[in-house]
C-alpha cells in the first residue's frame, strides 16, 4: 500500500505572514442535470449567484484587486469565464480576472489563490469562486469523423466527390466528452472505478455506501427543512422565468431498500458503486469574498471566519481518494491537532465508499505509520462532525465548484453551530487533493 501511495505535498502555511479572512458569500441551488443542457451557462450561474453577494457589500464592485473563478468545462463561447462574468457584474473593464483549473478542486483553488495574494501584501480584496454547468459538457465527434471532415477540404474537386462517398453513419455517432473528462487517462480508470478499489482495499461493503448515501439525502433534506441554508443558497431565476430556490437533488424518501434495488454502475454485476451513492452530475456556482486585515479595516467589514492555512498534495491517480486523508493530515501535524481539535469536517462526497474509506485509513494503524508518518492511528472521527448537512451525494458535484462551496459551508456551519474551527477537503480526479484550515472569527 505504501508503495502505491507515493506522495508529494505543497504546503502554503504562514505563520508569518498577514492574516486573511473571509467576509462573506454565497451560492447558487445545485441543479441536478437531466439529459440536456440546463438554463444557465457557468457565466450565468456565477453572475446571479455573484450580484447579489456584491450588492450587499458596503464598497463598490470596482474596490476589489481581482477576480478569480475555479471551472473545469468551460465552453467555447466563455473562455476566461471569470473575465468574462467579472465584465458582466459591472467590476470594470481594467479589473483582471482569470480561471483555475484542478478538476475537483478548482473552486477551492480559487480560494488558496486568493489567501496566497493577500497573504503575500500584493492584494488586499480578491472575490473567488467556482462554477460549472455540467450539463452543458459537449458533444464530439471522434477522430474519424474529424480526419474526415478535414479531408473534405483538401484536394480538387473531383477528389472531394469521391471522399465523401466514402462517409460512413458511425461518423455521426457523437462521444460524450464529460464521459471522457471522468476518466483519467494515465490509469485508464474513471472515477467511479477508482471508488470501487477504495472500497476493495478498505473493504466498504455496499450496504456501508448506501448507508451513508442515504445519510446524506437525511441530512440535507433536514437543512433544508429548517432553513440551514437560508444565508448561504442564493435563488436562480432563468430567462423563461423559473425559479430555482433549493438543490433539486435531494430524496428525502431515500432508503436502504431503495438503493439495494440498484445495479453497479461501474464494475457490474458485483461491484458497490451505483449511482446512488456517488455524487450527483448537476449544474453550480459559488463565490466568497478574502480580505486582508487593510481592507477589513478600510471598509468596516466584519469577517466570518480566517483562513489558518492549506495544503495540496498529488498520489496515485487509481486512489485518488484517499486524498483527502494526505492534504488534512498535513495541516494537522503543522498545527498539532488531532480529531478532537477540528470541530468540523466537509469531505466532499464524490463517492459514499470513498468518503468512507479516508475514515478507515485515518482509523488504521498501519496506515498512519506507513504512509503518514504517524506513531499511532489517528483514530476514529465522529460522523457528527462530518457533513453535518448533507453533501454532493445528495445535493450534487459540480466539479469546478464543489470546493469553494464546502469552505463556505463549513463557515456558515461554525456560525450556527457556535463551532471554532474546521477543515474542508476534497479529492481530486488524476490523484490529488486541497484541504483548507479555516477559524471562525
Amino acid at each position: 500500500m505504501n508503495e502505491t501511495l507515493t506522495q508529494n505535498g505543497n504546503s502554503s502555511s504562514a505563520t508569518e505572514s498577514r492574516p486573511v479572512y473571509i467576509i462573506d458569500g454565497v451560492r447558487t441551488p445545485f441543479i441536478k442535470a437531466r439529459g440536456k443542457p440546463g438554463p444557465f451557462t457557468p457565466v450565468d450561474l456565477a453572475v446571479q449567484c455573484g450580484r447579489s453577494l456584491l450588492l450587499r457589500q458596503p464598497f463598490r464592485a470596482s474596490d476589489f484587486d481581482q477576480v478569480i473563478l475555479g471551472c473545469v468545462n468551460v465552453i467555447s463561447k466563455e473562455m476566461n469565464p471569470a473575465r468574462i462574468a467579472a465584465l458582466r457584474l459591472g467590476m470594470g473593464t481594467d479589473m483582471p480576472a482569470f480561471t483555475v483549473q484542478i478538476n475537483c478542486g478548482s473552486g477551492m483553488q480559487s480560494i488558496d489563490t486568493a489567501y496566497k495574494y493577500i497573504r503575500s501584501g500584493e492584494s488586499n480584496l480578491i472575490l473567488a469562486g467556482g462554477a460549472e454547468a455540467l450539463s452543458h459538457a459537449p458533444l464530439f465527434f471522434g477522430q474519424e469523423a474529424v480526419a474526415w471532415f478535414a479531408s473534405l477540404s483538401r484536394g480538387a474537386l473531383i477528389d472531394k466527390i469521391k471522399k465523401m462517398f466514402r462517409f460512413n453513419p458511425k461518423y455521426f455517432k457523437p462521444e460524450i466528452s464529460l464521459k471522457h473528462g471522468l476518466t483519467d487517462p494515465i490509469v485508464d480508470m474513471n472515477m467511479g472505478q477508482t471508488a470501487e478499489k477504495l472500497a476493495y482495499l478498505f473493504n466498504i461493503t455496499r450496504e456501508q455506501a448506501d448507508q451513508y448515501a442515504v445519510s446524506s439525502h437525511k441530512r440535507l433534506h433536514r437543512a433544508q427543512q429548517e432553513n440551514f441554508l437560508a444565508n448561504e443558497v442564493e435563488p436562480l431565476f432563468s430567462r423563461y422565468g423559473q425559479l430555482y430556490e433549493n438543490d433539486d437533488g435531494v430524496r428525502p424518501d431515500s432508503s436502504l431498500e431503495k438503493l439495494a434495488k440498484l445495479s453497479p454502475a461501474f464494475e457490474p454485476p458485483y461491484g458497490k458503486i451505483t449511482a446512488g451513492n456517488s455524487s450527483q452530475i448537476t449544474d453550480g456556482a459559488s463565490w466568497v469574498i478574502l480580505a486582508s486585515e487593510e481592507a477589513v479595516k478600510q471598509h468596516k467589514l466584519e469577517p466570518m471566519a480566517a483562513i489558518k492555512d492549506s495544503e495540496w498534495f498529488a498520489l496515485d491517480p487509481s486512489i485518488m481518494g484517499l486524498g483527502p486523508v494526505l492534504s488534512s493530515t498535513a495541516i494537522m501535524k503543522r498545527h498539532n491537532l488531532s480529531f478532537d481539535h477540528i470541530d468540523l469536517w466537509e469531505i466532499n462526497e464524490a463517492f459514499a465508499a470513498q468518503v468512507l474509506a479516508c475514515l478507515k485509513a485515518w482509523n488504521d494503524v498501519e496506515f498512519c505509520k506507513n504512509v503518514l508518518g504517524l506513531e499511532q492511528s489517528m483514530g476514529e472521527m465522529d460522523r457528527d462532525k462530518l457533513n453535518v448537512d448533507g453533501g454532493a451525494i445528495s445535493m450534487g458535484h459540480p466539479v469546478g465548484t464543489s470546493g469553494n462551496r464546502i469552505v463556505l459551508h463549513l463557515m456558515n456551519a461554525m456560525h450556527r453551530l457556535d463551532k471554532k474551527q474546521g477543515i474542508a477537503t476534497e479529492c481530486i480526479g488524476g490523484g490529488q487533493a486541497g484541504a483548507m484550515l479555516i477559524e471562525r472569527v
